[in-house]
């Protein structure tokens, strides 16, 4: 767990890189990684030469005789311009020289470059990487999520981060499960926020009551409050499933596929599968026949929304299934194709893919209700996604194959941050109402379901509905989502199919609108009279003083 402190000493660090000449956030995060990383390796390489010692297992080195300077125990002693030269001349050529050894960060750190130029700045840099506790797998995770959660810009190409918050509310609703041998893909992955979180989820679901700890620390605002950690002791039976073959991202930015690799390992994940691929090209296919076909189990993302694309450069198998090139149609069609029968996914769009008129727009919903089961439309605020963007979003979830039947509607108000740029915290929170309800609904229909809600949701469902009186209407009678003046309602596929196929959620909810009653007029006109003539006395006794 990460603690104020720790949270002092990185917020010193970063205003000290914004001194320094270095104000981009996602290059700041990028040159923390890279010191990360060298000291990682360093600590490995520590590792393997004492069990080497100890047990007389070999191992293949990481620095070679004349690279024992470029280690981060060694340069971190030297003194501000020597300590430069070294890690500018020295550490990063060492970096490009692993590409052979596999691991996945070696092979992004093949392009990486030293920005800082300032030697101070530097010793900075190194000292607070050196008291970071990297070692401890409980707190790694939270220290780099602190990281990225200063990402205070979008990035470009339409990219920004997902809130945190709302990542984990809709890994809930899909319950990634390792028992299943399931495999995860965002395929545009960005600093890898749904594949990292999946992974706390799962260390969350998969650790024993004997190995969960409480611990206060003070939260970003600086109060204090209680968190859990946990162990993740029970996923032993599915380890190697988890740290090779279960998380798996795709982006076509260098820096973001760095730093979700980073974000990964540092979350406990031993070798997460993240590619530099834009998952829309012909190239896609080409370089990854098998993922790109019927792939994985579950899809989660958020993909850029950038408008179009060059014609050339998309597949034509996508355009062959919804002629376009707009990305948030594209990328739904990309899921579709990479997701196995009966894969399932959680994705954000923008609120026009719900109601657009064109002809792609409408290829595109009927390929999910009528050839696919489109099982949720969730409805986001508009200022979800502040200050990064103000547009409308809203979450799909549908299942590849099968049938729709009903889709289950959900207006989300609020999601416990105010709506505004500032997005601070409030009391008004739904997202435990839509993890709750989705599982009951769920459960209702009969669909597959493992009621796990995590500690944080569940608590915070706990304090909103102790009774879980929810789930129930006003005469205390099990909901069944049909009432459409409600939060939650299903809505038949025939109605829908009549509708274009139109998703938005105003076009099916019930407003309820009271009456109201006045008084007649000539009661409000003698009021008004009367008010008049009290103003008019008191003026003529106010004149009386003067």
């Amino acid at each position: 767990m990460i603690t104020g402190a720790l949270k002092t000493k990185i917020d010193n660090l970063w205003e000290a890189f914004w001194v320094g000449g270095i104000t981009n956030p996602l290059t700041v995060i990028e040159q923390i990684t890279f010191l990360m990383y060298s000291r990682m390796l360093d600590m490995q390489e520590s590792k393997d030469e004492q069990r080497e010692m100890l047990a007389g297992i070999p191992f293949k080195h990481r620095f070679a005789e004349f690279e024992q300077d470029y280690r981060f125990s060694r340069y971190a002693n030297l003194g501000a311009d020597e300590m430069l030269e070294t890690v500018r001349d020295g550490v990063f050529d060492h970096f490009r020289s692993l590409n052979h050894e596999g691991s996945i960060l070696s092979h992004f750190m093949k392009n990486a470059r030293l920005e800082i130029i300032n030697p101070r700045l530097l010793v900075s840099a190194v000292e607070m990487i050196k008291s970071l506790p990297i070692d401890q797998g409980d707190t790694k995770g939270d220290l780099y999520e602190y990281l990225l959660s200063k990402l205070t810009t979008a990035g470009i190409n339409g990219q920004f981060r997902t809130p945190r918050h709302l990542i984990r509310a809709m890994i809930e609703m899909m319950e990634p499960n390792p028992a299943r041998h399931e495999r995860i893909c965002d395929p545009a992955c960005g600093t890898a926020g749904f594949l990292s979180n999946s992974y706390e989820y799962i260390a969350e679901r998969y650790t024993s009551a004997d190995n969960v700890h409480s611990q206060v620390v003070a939260n970003e605002r600086g109060e204090l409050e209680e968190q859990k950690v946990f162990a993740g002791d029970l996923l032993a039976d599915y380890r190697h499933h988890v740290d090779t073959d279960m998380f798996h991202g795709y982006d076509f930015d260098a820096t973001m596929l760095r730093i979700a690799a980073m974000n990964l390992i540092m979350h406990g994940v031993e070798q997460p599968d993240i590619h530099y691929q834009d998952t829309l090209s012909q190239g896609f296919r080409d370089h990854f026949p098998n993922a790109s076909n019927e792939g994985f189990h579950l899809i989660l993302a958020n993909p850029p929304f950038t408008g179009t694309l060059d014609e050339e450069d998309i597949d034509p198998k996508l355009t062959a299934r919804v002629k376009t090139k707009k990305t948030e149609l594209l990328f739904i069609v990309r899921i579709l194709q990479m997701l196995k029968i009966g894969g399932r996914s959680a994705t954000v769009v923008p609120q026009g893919v719900l109601f657009g008129s064109s002809k792609a727009h409408v290829q595109l919903r009927e390929l999910l209700v009528e050839h696919n089961q489109l099982e949720a439309v969730i409805n986001l605020p508009s200022g979800v996604f502040k200050p990064y963007a103000g547009v409308a979003t809203a979450i799909l979830i549908f299942t590849k194959g099968g049938a729709t039947s009903n889709v289950w509607f959900y207006d989300l108000q609020n999601d416990g941050y105010s709506l505004d740029d500032k997005r601070n915290p409030i009391a008004a929170n739904d997202l435990p109402h839509l993890v709750s309800s989705w599982q009951h609904y769920r459960k209702q229909a009969h669909m597959p379901v493992g009621n796990f809600i995590g500690h944080q949701l569940s608590r915070q469902l706990a304090e909103q509905f102790p009774n879980n009186e929810h789930l129930k209407d006003e005469g205390g009678v099990e909901r069944d989502y049909q009432d459409r003046t409600q939060q939650a309602f299903i809505v038949p596929k025939a109605e829908i199919a009549a509708q274009k196929y139109d998703l938005s959620i105003n076009r099916y909810k019930k407003v309820v609108y009271q009456e109201e009653s006045y008084e007649d007029p000539k009661v409000i006109l003698g009021k008004l009279k009367a008010l008049e003539a009290d103003i008019l006395a008191d003026l003529n006794e106010l004149e009386k003083m003067l």
